[in-house]
């Protein structure tokens, strides 16, 4: 009984201590590894928030790559002095959730603690708010200003924002020696200048940061050893040498590696990475107290699953049935646009051929399940002016491939045959 409840005890500290060394690891790497943009970064934002100096840059490089590590690691140090850590202000936006100027502004007035300052008023225009923003953070003398520091994740999507108000109005400001602005860009995109406005580009200070990843694939399996393995000073020295030794023999075994090459090649984030051996680890319990090769494929699996393929096992037939006839019309006439009376058309296509009536729906019960696969986003409208045409006709494009929807038949709980039928001929 007491060596099950110290072999718990040894998993769940596994469990909850891979999360923090995990990180620990990859912030110690990513200031080794890019040394000199941590250096130039950690410039950039002391001569804004020390000597009140306006600044932009823009961090570059693919997912998993260490930006927002670099920023962090580069704020840490930066907020270690006691002037610095009184004074910056901090404002992060991502463009995934700030989708426009206006919730952009409504965010930044939040985090900037200014809606009691804001209060009623009306704003002309949005350099006016934020002009007006800025203006209230002066310190008593009004002759200076507290630094603001900007962190716009996901910046290319602010680039697609109308007429790029923020980014130009931001740009601006710290073109300007009215606030200390440190614009500080991240951003996966190589070519995300060509996406900014003429008027955005020339007050945009054209510093970049890459960051560009090399690992090979022994690196990354070296990695994957190191994340899993545990520490020279666990408490139980038995317990970590036959565990350090599970997953010594885990990582060679041909199958694990095959599963770690299509991961790599798909993906050398180490979010996903973390993902997957998270989901590995989850599985071990005192029945089996080591990962098995089984386990890392189970795992692989629920990453890779396709959520739209995991959608359409929870549709109806008829619903299963107007995604077929979208097939077939998207394979007749070369990916064109289609509306709900083409489809529907189709699918009598496919009744006349039956004797029996087992599929036959009204017109508005046909037009409930159409519109639920919208809802769903399995469709989507050509363009939003679609909304003003009579629903029958409304432009259309199926947002699926062929293998996501014949995966999807082979799954689907009890389909009939002859919609099966029906689908390989489309697909035919």
């Amino acid at each position: 009984m007491f060596l099950t409840q110290s072999k718990s005890s040894h998993l769940a500290y596994i469990t909850r201590g891979s999360a923090v060394l995990f990180l620990q690891r990859c912030i110690m790497g990513a200031v080794v590894t890019h040394a000199v943009c941590f250096r130039h970064l950690l410039e950039l934002l002391r001569r804004t928030a020390v000597h009140g100096e306006s600044n932009s840059v823009l961090i570059v490089g693919p997912r998993g790559a260490g930006k927002t590590t670099l920023l962090n690691c580069a704020l840490r140090e930066l907020l270690e002095e006691k002037e610095v850590k009184r004074n910056l202000l901090q404002v992060y936006l991502n463009g995934l959730l700030q989708t426009d100027d206006k919730i952009a502004l409504k965010e930044i007035t939040r985090q900037l603690s200014l809606e009691n300052v804001v209060g009623d008023k009306v704003f002309g225009s949005f350099a006016e708010n934020l002009a007006f923003l800025l203006e209230a953070l002066k310190k008593g003398d009004r002759s200076s200003s507290r630094p603001v520091l900007f962190v716009l994740d996901e910046f290319d999507l602010f680039a697609h924002h109308r007429n790029q108000t923020l980014l130009y109005n931001l740009l601006d400001v710290s073109q300007s020696a009215q606030t200390p602005v440190a614009v500080v860009g991240l951003t996966c995109r190589l070519d995300v200048l060509e996406l900014l406005e003429k008027r955005v580009k020339s007050r945009f200070s054209h510093r970049q940061i890459h960051l560009l990843s090399g690992m090979t694939f022994p690196q990354y399996l070296q990695r994957v050893q190191t994340q899993l393995r545990l520490p020279d000073g666990f408490p139980d020295a038995r317990f970590s040498h036959e565990w350090n030794g599970s997953v010594q023999t885990l990582c060679e075994d041909k199958s694990v590696e095959e599963v770690l090459q299509r991961h790599f090649n798909s993906s050398k984030d180490f979010r996903s990475l973390h993902m997957l051996l998270m989901l590995s680890v989850s599985r071990v319990s005192t029945a089996n107290p080591a990962i098995r090769p089984a386990d890392l494929l189970e795992a692989s699996r629920m990453c890779s699953a396709d959520p739209k393929a995991n959608i359409l096992h929870g549709l109806s037939i008829l619903e299963l049935c107007l995604i077929i006839a979208m097939k077939h019309l998207n394979d007749i006439y070369d990916g064109e646009p289609f509306n709900l009376q083409m489809v529907h058309n189709e699918f009598k296509k496919f009744l006349q051929r039956k004797s029996h009536s087992i599929y036959n729906f009204e017109q508005p019960v046909i037009m409930k399940a159409f519109e639920h696969l919208q809802q769903l986003e399995l469709i989507r409208p050509v363009d939003a002016s679609a909304a003003k045409t009579q629903r029958e006709y409304q432009l259309m494009r199926l947002m699926l491939d062929q293998s996501q929807i014949m995966e999807a038949l082979q799954k689907y709980p009890q389909c009939p045959t002859d919609v099966k039928q029906w689908a390989m001929s489309a697909f035919g």
